[in-house]
């Protein structure tokens, strides 16, 4: 039985487009989520929404059809600190595939050494949703991150950034780094002037944090791609660090009110924001590859 709090999600388009740009070797999609069958991989109750069943075949029938070859699996709220999903879909393809888990304080040095034999390259924390918050404070956070420091992990948050003042204090107390979603998560009606988005844009130029190109639609005021709103976001990021930028799919889209995008169109909008194709390349590649502790392949030769 669905609780009343957590409806359940619209489902991602089922016929994904091929990008209009050509997609480099090795590029990555770094924030996913998988989901099903609830039978094996059961939902907590206090939770914000109810995934359809989104299994790893149908993510690694996206990325075939969108041209990527690597990413990473994001631990999602509704499966709370129960890791097991992300780490059946690492185990998949271990060599492509990289995860970011979600931790209680309390866990074992054991079971933090388990997840990165696991794949798992860091901890998530979601000050968002419903059950995302593992942690009994933020200084819990920083005690952390003394923890995971030497596995190279890192500390995704998922905030709205202009809107927690605290934000930069914390961050700078991280043993690790710091990788923040949906370009900071601020509603592009704010504007890329906001005083809490020009703070986190200082925060960012200090060197410490990572930023994830996903989920336009989440803070757009437009309905559909291309998102123009956000255009000025993207500008001001890659102003400050583009070698600190990544993107990602946020395939399946849970709890999407919007009409549902293509992930063609969603990939489409890096060459948008991004025409250069070198660079391009180092955040599709590099940048994930330096985060995540992807191993460098040689180039294809395609003489």
């Amino acid at each position: 039985m669905i609780p009343a709090h957590a409806p359940l999600c619209a489902a991602p388009d089922p016929a994904p487009r091929a990008p209009s740009f050509a997609i480099p070797q090795d590029a990555c999609d770094c924030h996913f989520h998988v989901f099903g069958p609830a039978e094996r991989y059961p939902y907590q109750h206090e939770r914000a929404y109810t995934p359809p069943d989104c299994p790893p075949p149908a993510l690694f029938a996206l990325h075939k059809a969108l041209g990527i070859s690597r990413g990473v699996v994001v631990q999602a709220s509704v499966h709370g600190a129960d890791n097991r999903a992300i780490l059946d879909a690492v185990a998949l393809a271990p060599d492509r595939l990289r995860a970011v888990a979600a931790v209680r304080q309390g866990v074992s040095d054991a079971e933090l050494r388990r997840l990165h034999e696991g794949g798992v390259r860091g901890i998530r924390v979601n000050l968002v949703d419903r059950g995302g918050m593992p942690f009994d404070s933020l200084g819990e956070i920083a005690r952390m991150s003394e923890r995971i420091r030497d596995m190279g992990w890192h500390v995704e948050f998922l905030v709205h950034v202009e809107a927690n003042e605290e934000l930069p204090d914390l961050v700078r107390s991280l043993a690790v780094p710091a990788v923040f979603g949906h370009l900071g998560y601020t509603k592009a009606a704010k504007g890329v002037d906001d005083p809490g988005y020009r703070r986190f844009l200082g925060l960012f130029a200090e060197g410490k944090c990572w930023v994830k190109l996903t989920g336009p639609y989440r803070i757009s005021s437009e309905d559909r791609p291309p998102y123009g709103d956000l255009d000025p976001f993207a500008a001001a990021l890659l102003a400050v660090a583009p070698e600190r930028l990544l993107w990602g799919s946020d395939w399946p889209h849970v709890m999407q009110v919007k009409p549902m995008p293509n992930d063609g169109d969603l990939l489409d909008l890096l060459a948008r924001w991004v025409p250069d194709a070198p660079l391009r390349t180092r955040i599709l590649v590099d940048n994930p590859a330096a985060l995540y502790g992807f191993e460098a392949r040689p180039a294809k030769d395609n003489r």
